[in-house]
């Protein structure tokens, strides 16, 4: 969209497509909320992965199956990648919604 103007006329840059987004944060972990702009909350997922992946690994049964190992960081993950998507298509559609023109009544 060329007609989108940020404060003292500089264009703004439309953000991330959703999909994008959503295969940058199923490689890396906490990406998908960077893209966002939303760095804090990208980092903090990112340590939450870590962390409940480290911490399941050690109090996980030496018989159980490497998902079931991980399970704390795979549950974050997941979580995160439904925040990063969501919110991705949330600031698409803002940037790229147009107003219809109302009739007069």
């Amino acid at each position: 969209m060329t007609g989108v103007r940020g404060p003292k006329d500089k264009p703004v840059k439309s953000p991330f497509h959703p999909l994008l987004v959503l295969a940058v944060a199923t490689v890396l972990p906490g990406m998908g909320q960077i893209m966002n702009n939303q760095a804090t909350r990208g980092l903090l997922f990112a340590f939450t992965t870590v962390a409940l992946g480290y911490v399941t690994s050690k109090y996980a049964a030496p018989d159980v199956s490497i998902l079931g190992r991980y399970a704390g960081g795979f549950f974050i993950h997941a979580i995160a990648l439904m925040d990063a998507y969501r919110w991705a298509k949330v600031r698409w559609e803002i940037f790229h919604y147009e107003p219809k023109e109302r009739s007069p009544s």
